[in-house]
């Protein structure tokens, strides 16, 4: 309920935020009794688009913490605890980043990075993975996460999104007023959007935006194979990795907050719309890689 809480609030904020921006600038006015400013919806579609990604990247590691519960490990309090840092540290020398924050969460097998610099990261490990694999697994799986930030993952996955959304607010509006000129050619009384222009934007908001989360889902999936390659990469050999794979086909993935899911080690729903390939397609990559 936290979470849900959570996200609802924050996406509300970011409307709202976004909403003050887009009237300063003056591209909310994209709709008058002349027509439809291609210009200054443009410059709307851009604000809502890439404002809304940029804003949940710039507050991934806040949220995370905030919503998965993760304790920084300031000072380790056990030697698990000091392993696990040295890892991190370890593989981030190797990886040629900043040393990320490193934390533990409650919960079943996962781990995920998120934040919007590279070297000023957050890697967590969930207290499920830390009980359930043996250390070469669980390194494995902390480089597949240091290979996100080394990638630059999450601020390619922002500017994907900020296009997808882009095209979405756009074209919708687009169409939208279209169907609403069509609807009521003829009718000289008439000024503003009408009823066509609102229910068209409200479905066209809905059927764009699970084209554009297919598009942005297949990005994540074909960037999990990238991951993995670089935690073998990092290692120095890719059978922990293989063997962390395929231990956690056997466990029960843990759930991660919807800002940070597709930067975790598993995870997604259904095959167009899931984050991560099936297990059995990322160990056969690695399997035939040549790392």
């Amino acid at each position: 309920m936290k979470r849900i809480l959570l996200f609802v609030l924050t996406n509300v904020l970011v409307v709202t935020v976004l909403g003050v921006v887009a009237s300063l600038l003056g591209v909310n006015r994209y709709l008058s009794g002349s027509g439809l400013n291609l210009g200054a919806l443009l410059g709307f579609a851009l604000v809502m688009g890439f404002g809304g990604a940029i804003i949940s990247l710039l507050i991934s590691k806040p949220m995370a913490k905030w919503s998965a519960g993760v304790r920084i490990i300031e000072e380790p309090q056990n030697a698990d605890e000091a392993w696990i840092v040295n890892t991190v540290k370890k593989l981030a020398d190797k990886a040629g980043i900043g040393m990320p924050e490193v934390g533990i969460f409650e919960g079943e097998a996962n781990a995920f990075a998120t934040g919007a610099f590279k070297n000023s990261a957050l890697v967590a490990v969930s207290t499920g993975l830390l009980v359930g694999m043996t250390h070469d697994e669980i390194e494995a799986v902390i480089g597949h996460e240091i290979a996100h930030v080394a990638n630059g993952d999450m601020v390619t996955m922002t500017l994907i999104q900020g296009v997808m959304n882009t095209f979405v607010v756009f074209l919708s509006r687009v169409i939208g007023f279209a169907v609403d000129s069509f609807l009521r050619k003829g009718d000289a009384r008439s000024s503003g959007p009408g009823m066509g222009y609102m229910i068209s934007t409200f479905v066209l908001d809905i059927v764009l935006g699970f084209a554009a989360a297919m598009v942005v889902a297949w990005f994540s999936r074909h960037r999990e194979f990238r991951a993995d390659a670089g935690s073998a990469q990092l290692l120095g050999r890719k059978q922990p990795m293989i063997n962390a794979l395929a231990r956690l086909g056997g466990m029960q993935p843990g759930e991660l907050p919807k800002s940070v899911a597709a930067f975790g080690i598993s995870g997604g729903i259904g095959q167009l719309f899931s984050t991560h390939p099936p297990l059995e397609e990322r160990i056969a990559a690695l399997q035939n890689s040549q790392v």
